[in-house]
């Protein structure tokens, strides 16, 4: 049996859990609601207060599955009741992040400013005070969606491994390399 699609998916006093007609799984919480079809094949059901998911045989592909959305349903539990968050630093001279009438405006070394519209969900705070380099805080109840918009800003201009400079995740570190020695 999978070792993830085994495990029961907690549920806390403050989420309501939904199962709706055609597999619809429904989970609000104080962040806000998710909703996700599930397959066909793949039964969840609420036990008291935890969720299970099941699977009708040992194919190779119901295996895939079982894990699957068991994972995906810890997910949105998790993101309406604590929400993720991923930060973003902007390191150069010159480089900066405004966000203003739900805009993200960054000037990161080229000729014109990127401006940037986050998706429904997602919220984006600047943070300039604190370093001397701009961090870029974003957060939402949709685990994948939080990560593709910050990985598509991150894309925007990727740190360069000569200077450093570019955007980067908060935590990340990029592996410097020695410029050219002069010629004698």
């Amino acid at each position: 049996m999978s070792r993830i699609g085994k495990q029961p998916v907690a549920l806390l006093k403050n989420v309501e859990f939904n199962i709706g007609a055609d597999n619809v799984v429904t989970v609000k919480g104080d962040k806000g609601s998710s909703t996700l079809k599930i397959h066909p094949d793949i039964k969840v059901e609420l036990n008291e207060s935890e969720i299970v998911v099941a699977r009708p045989s040992d194919s190779k592909e119901h295996k895939s599955l079982h894990g699957l959305y068991r994972s995906l349903i810890n997910n949105m539990v998790e993101g309406v009741t604590n929400g993720y968050k991923k930060q973003l630093e902007i390191i150069g001279v010159g480089y900066r992040a405004t966000f203003t009438n739900g805009v993200l405006e960054l000037n990161l070394g080229y000729s014109h400013p990127i401006y940037f519209v986050p998706p429904e969900g997602i919220e984006i705070e600047i943070d300039t005070k604190s370093r001397k380099n701009a961090i870029i805080n974003i957060s939402g109840i949709n685990k994948e969606l939080v990560g593709q918009v910050a990985a598509k800003i991150r894309a925007m201009r990727k740190p360069e491994p000569y200077k450093g400079k570019g955007v980067r995740y908060l935590d990340e570190k990029i592996r410097r390399k020695a410029g050219k020695s002069a010629a004698k």
